[in-house]
């Protein structure tokens, strides 16, 4: 594992996904500690997958305190639970039928609703659990996100400013491949978060990672995901740290 600042490179997938869980453990045990819950949102796509099926095993399972911890989204296409392209399915199979998280500290974003009326139901829901600061958004103490290789994360894609130009915690929008309906935390959202994390991983998405940490892609939504009074954290497998692992400031470790 090399570490350099606030990018974590691991030598590969699997050890990827656990520097992850291990990142999702460390946080909620603080968290807790500090104010009795942890309030985490994920994201879905292949990556996380592996980092999910971790925390439903030994020693994830037993020692992160599950009863603490309200479950939440970045985002969702708004299809049903049993859709393949459902995160809050494939979080459902990954984990959560195995962990021994309270039912009503799980809370996925719906379709059962027309994507405004499910967008308002979701920063009602938002408000009751969590509340907010005097800008009345949210405040999260772990937000895992990914990144597309146009350089969308969420739902919040380049060509849609909907996400960003808000002072909503959470926006309905469409596009993504899928081209569908979904929800999404806003950037405010994001850059409330007590810490923000991009967990990336292979060779397709090491130009978009060298471009964002360079500083040459500014324009792009990820590289505005810059945590306001908190951490931002790459972490990223060998694969898609390739293009970083020539800079001069890795040489040494």
């Amino acid at each position: 594992m090399i570490h350099c600042g606030n990018i974590i490179i691991a030598e590969d997938a699997k050890r990827l996904a656990v520097a992850g869980a291990e990142l999702f453990r460390r946080h909620a045990r603080r968290s807790i500690e500090r104010s009795g819950r942890f309030a985490a949102a994920i994201s879905g796509g292949s990556t996380p997958r592996s980092m999910h099926r971790l925390l439903a095993r030994h020693p994830y399972v037993t020692e992160i305190s599950w009863e603490r911890v309200h479950l939440f989204w970045v985002d969702e296409r708004l299809v049903s639970a049993d859709d393949p392209a459902s995160n809050y399915g494939a979080a459902k199979m990954d984990f959560l039928n195995a962990v021994s998280i309270p039912a009503d500290q799980v809370h996925p974003m719906t379709s059962e609703k027309s994507p405004p009326e499910a967008a308002a139901d979701y920063r009602r829901k938002l408000e009751t659990c969590i509340g907010g600061g005097a800008d009345r958004l949210p405040r999260f103490d772990l937000v895992f996100l990914g990144i597309g290789p146009d350089g969308h994360t969420a739902s919040v894609f380049p060509q849609d400013p909907t996400a960003e130009a808000t002072d909503l915690p959470v926006v309905a929008v469409k596009g993504g491949n899928p081209n569908v309906f979904r929800l999404t935390l806003s950037m405010p959202v994001l850059n409330r978060a007590a810490c923000a994390v991009f967990i990336v991983s292979g060779a397709g998405k090491a130009q978009i990672v060298k471009n964002l940490l360079a500083g040459e892609a500014s324009q792009l939504p990820a590289a505005r995901v810059l945590p306001v009074s908190g951490r931002l954290i790459w972490l990223l497998d060998r694969d898609a740290a390739d293009t970083l692992l020539n800079f001069s400031h890795f040489s040494s470790l």
